[in-house]
């Protein structure tokens, strides 16, 4: 870190690319130093080097957060930059689409290690020090795909389910400290991820109408410095949202159907 160490330090996982990159180019620009996490050192590297500006120091870890090894290793990280806190973004994620009668199970239990249990090991590490010192926020990047059942996502749509209640409840268990936390859910975004999760034949995938990660970016910190619960990013899927919150499950789940079967792009 460099000399002025006055200013605040965010971690964000899944912070080379897609929505974490453009969180951490937020916090950059707001004033934060950076710790971005990811599994690839050259990309980590790239995304430095676009990052650094205006005296912001920005640090790399490159590991596999799906591995319990990985995760400790990044807090070993964390706790040797010398540097509490301030922000943790909960945001390393992956998908895969398809009839989970046909998906890769490997693929789908990794999935399960990266976007749960290692967003609940490292938000367990990282959570005692900020209840040590009775500060901090933590920023959880859930879904839309919360708000319904998913399918065709079966498996990814039941992690950010989880990620969602998560962070609504430690954000109820933290309501009498300096701790806040805020869940993301944004609805389709125009990163990488629909490539990765082999869902570029569906509807949703191949849409022109996806949201900016910038944008999605930029609502997620007003909300989190605002101490906001939940923050769903644009209009539209706040509509989404709160008609799938009304709707009966089984309509729900025919809705977001119609979005994700293979071949729906048509």
């Amino acid at each position: 870190m460099p000399e002025n160490s006055a200013r605040p330090f965010s971690v964000v996982t899944g912070g080379s690319n897609g929505i974490g990159f453009e969180l951490a180019r937020t916090f950059v620009e707001n004033g934060y130093d950076v710790l971005i996490a990811a599994e690839t050192a050259g990309h980590l590297a790239e995304a430095a080097g676009r990052l650094s500006r205006g005296g912001a120091a920005v640090l790399t870890y490159a590991a596999d957060l799906s591995r319990e090894e990985g995760v400790d290793e990044l807090y070993r990280a964390i706790r040797e930059s010398g540097r509490p806190v301030d922000v943790l973004c909960v945001n390393a994620g992956t998908g895969l689409g398809g009839p989970f009668s046909e998906t890769d199970l490997r693929r789908e239990l990794r999935m399960i290690d990266l976007n749960v249990r290692g967003a609940v090991q490292l938000t367990k590490l990282v959570l005692a020090d900020m209840v040590a010192r009775d500060s901090g926020k933590l920023l959880f990047t859930s879904s839309i795909s919360a708000a319904m059942p998913d399918p065709y996502e079966a498996v990814y749509g039941a992690t950010k389910v989880f990620l969602r209640w998560f962070g609504e409840a430690l954000r109820d268990e933290l309501r009498d400290t300096g701790i806040d936390v805020t869940v993301l859910m944004p609805g389709p975004t125009e990163t990488n991820f629909f490539n990765r999760a082999e869902m570029l034949d569906t509807k949703v995938g191949a849409s022109r109408s996806k949201d900016d990660p910038a944008e999605v970016a930029r609502a997620a910190f007003a909300a989190l410095q605002a101490g906001r619960d939940k923050v769903v990013p644009t209009l539209t899927n706040r509509v989404l949202s709160a008609v799938t919150d009304a709707l009966p499950d089984t309509v729900a789940a025919r809705l977001h159907r119609k979005m994700a079967e293979p071949g729906s792009a048509g």
